[in-house]
């Protein structure tokens, strides 16, 4: 959910606070998994919410950063059709983030996509605490360590 919600506001801009309008992004989730989307990226500080503005979610630096990660890893899948030549672009960064933690270290040279989520790491020390603090399957849920 979280790598849908990242990149819902990188592609299409901050969400508005109007009534409906987050649901309306997405549909086919439920409030309640809405809610740990938004609760979860604001956690990370990926995302500010903004009460009062007219765009009430938007993305931090951090958040606008994580969604070129994601970028990343969507081109390496699709060039390599993985994990099948259909997949969605959720599906292609959640299964490129699982492979490349799969692999031994040293398995294969490093990848664009290995240098990036290093490199966006680095300069966001925070979500590492951050995610550490969660449970697996809460770190799984959000899409962050997928």
């Amino acid at each position: 959910m979280l790598i849908r919600l990242v990149t819902e506001i990188d592609d299409n801009g901050p969400i508005s606070h109007r009534r409906g309008s987050l649901l309306g992004a997405f549909g086919d989730l439920t409030p309640g998994q809405l809610r740990h989307a938004i609760d979860t990226a604001r956690d990370l500080g990926l995302v500010h919410a903004d009460q009062q503005a007219p765009d009430r979610y938007r993305l931090t630096a951090s958040g606008e950063d994580l969604a070129e990660v994601y970028d990343t890893a969507a081109r390496w899948a699709r060039s390599h059709q993985f994990p099948s030549p259909t997949s969605d672009f959720v599906t292609r960064v959640q299964y490129t983030f699982q492979l490349q933690g799969s692999e031994p270290t040293g398995a294969r040279r490093q990848s664009a996509l290995q240098e990036a989520l290093s490199e966006w790491l680095k300069a966001h020390p925070r979500v590492l605490h951050q995610a550490g603090a969660c449970s697996s399957g809460a770190a799984e849920e959000s899409g962050l360590a997928a």
